[in-house]
Order: structure tokens, then C-alpha cells, then sequence
């Protein structure tokens, strides 16, 4: 899409606590819905080649696990949260539209502070 918006998926193909993996520009990203928001970050692990949205989500912190080596990020920011992982992931923009569909628009850069 010219204004950078992907349509990724419809928000009950991800239901609440789960996560879905997509594929934009040749990029994994991962969803995830805490609670009926949706987030996205870059799907792999900023310390090893592992895949976020196989790791275990904490609705209740907003945190999602990486499950090889437990490095916790923040969705809302991409901020690693633990070892072994020192750097932030990238996050990118979610929308939802009014007729129920997902849309992921890549972030340039890592945006964590």
C-alpha cells in the first residue's frame, strides 16, 4: 500500500493472550493481543535467531518471553526487560479499522529509548 499500511490479518483471527507471525516485505512480524490491543514487533529476538511470537505472552505485564534463552521485552516498546538480551526490538504501528481488520505499518528504526 502507498501510505505504508499492510492489512495483516482480522482481529478474531487472534483471539485475546495469543500471538500470530507475519510476513511484510520479506520481514517476520509478530502480533499479539493483550486484551483486545494489538501489537507488533519485529518477530525475531534481538540476541539470538528465535521467534517472539512463539514465546509466552504476560497479558498482565505486556511482556512477551522469548522462548530460547527467556529475554523478556515490553510490546509497547520494544525495551528489552532482561537478560541475556541487551537490545530493544523494533515496534511498529498497529491499526484496527471499523470493519475488524489489522493493519501493521513497519517502523524505519528502533524507536526504544
Amino acid at each position: 500500500m502507498s501510505d505504508g499500511w499492510v492489512d495483516v490479518a482480522r482481529t478474531s483471527d487472534i483471539p485475546p493472550g495469543c500471538a500470530a507471525r507475519v510476513e511484510i516485505d520479506d520481514t517476520p512480524v509478530a502480533i499479539f493481543n493483550v486484551e483486545g490491543t494489538f501489537y507488533a514487533l519485529d518477530d525475531t529476538c534481538s540476541h539470538a535467531e528465535a521467534s517472539l511470537s512463539e514465546g509466552d505472552l504476560d497479558a498482565d505485564r505486556c511482556v512477551i518471553e522469548c522462548p530460547l534463552h527467556g529475554s523478556s521485552f515490553d510490546l509497547r516498546t520494544g525495551e528489552p526487560l532482561s537478560l541475556p538480551a541487551v537490545e530493544p526490538v523494533r515496534v511498529h504501528r498497529v491499526e484496527v479499522t471499523d470493519d475488524g481488520l489489522l493493519r501493521v505499518a513497519l517502523a524505519d528504526e528502533v524507536t526504544a529509548q
